[in-house]
């Protein structure tokens, strides 16, 4: 009896899957982030929790052969964590503290956003391909890369930050990451809300987001589905700038596909039309252009990544 597992670290809830050798998923299920007291408890929940799913499966604390993990912060190259905002964690070695918790099982970890594109790249959006790019429209835009079956992180961690790209020059406010005209400040969630209630003010032009007090970004994407003008113009700009930056990472990585995740990506085949077509207004160097396609895996993503990192090849 051989079990592997993966492991999805949210500042809400920790999402955790049991897996065969062949990378099946048997079970799913997840537990409470607990952040309290700088994120003492994680390691031990987690572990209870693997320990616990694995007992009542018939299976021994030598049934887990390997766990994999994936946490929302910059992991180095050695597997130290200097700080995790969103869960609490800071100064710790993640493999170290769960692996001493369970026995000394194989365990290894990596970055949320990149773990998410290889669970995507294994199977979904971007299953057949060689090579991949996942780009999550959510709260911000983080991204994800994936070559050859291995994760690009870079040597710092921060390979695949594409919501930080540079794209809007002239931007006045400042992005949370200290910039000014990153993607993230118009092609996220958030961006999309921000850019509708500046064309609001700054336009006279009818539209049926004027009635809605509480503006979400699915309201703009619902209203531009309808054909609401303003709204549509809106995503035309969000677009825009999110071919803008996939012309620029296609000029680096020159990936076979690009994979839209997040909760943006529920507005579903439309916004990708609209994504591929401002996509290739946007990439010159030739005409052979990379896939636009829906992320699949939707918030399994990150325990499919997370045990593909410790699944026997």
């Amino acid at each position: 009896m051989e079990f592997y597992y993966g492991v999805d670290m949210g500042g809400t809830t920790i999402k955790m899957g049991r897996f065969d050798r062949e990378g099946t998923l048997l079970e799913k299920w997840e537990i409470p982030t607990r952040k309290e007291d700088s994120g003492k408890h994680i390691f031990d929940d987690i572990a209870e929790a693997i320990l616990t799913r694995t007992a009542a499966a018939g299976g021994s604390v030598d049934s887990i052969r390997a766990v994999g993990i994936d946490i929302p912060g910059t992991i180095w190259e050695d597997g130290y964590l200097e700080l995790s905002v969103n869960v609490g964690l800071k100064d710790v070695y993640p493999t170290e503290e769960l692996s001493r918790r369970l026995n000394h099982v194989p365990v290894a970890c990596g970055n949320d956003a990149s773990i998410a594109a290889l669970g995507e790249y294994w199977k979904g959006g971007g299953a057949g391909h060689r090579s991949m790019v996942l780009i999550t429209l959510g709260t911000g835009v983080g991204g994800g890369i994936v070559l050859d079956g291995k994760v690009i992180a870079g040597a710092h961690g921060i390979g695949g930050e594409i919501g930080h790209l540079p794209v809007r020059f002239g931007e006045q406010e400042v992005c949370n990451c200290g910039n000014r005209g990153c993607l993230e400040q118009v092609s996220s969630a958030t961006g999309i809300v921000r850019e509708t209630k500046r064309t609001l003010v700054s336009s006279d032009q009818p539209s049926s987001l004027r009635e809605i007090r509480n503006l979400t970004a699915k309201d703009v994407l619902d209203a531009a589905k309808a054909g609401d003008a303003l709204a549509k113009s809106v995503m035309d700009t969000v677009t825009h700038y999110l071919g803008v930056a996939m012309g620029i990472v296609s000029n680096i990585v020159d990936p076979e596909v690009f994979v839209i995740g997040g909760g943006v990506s529920a507005a579903g085949q439309d916004l990708i039309e609209w994504i591929r077509e401002a996509y290739d207004a946007n990439m010159y160097m030739t005409k052979k252009r990379a896939d636009v396609q829906l992320a699949q895996l939707g918030n399994d993503a990150g325990i499919y990544g997370s045990v593909r990192l410790v699944l026997p090849e």
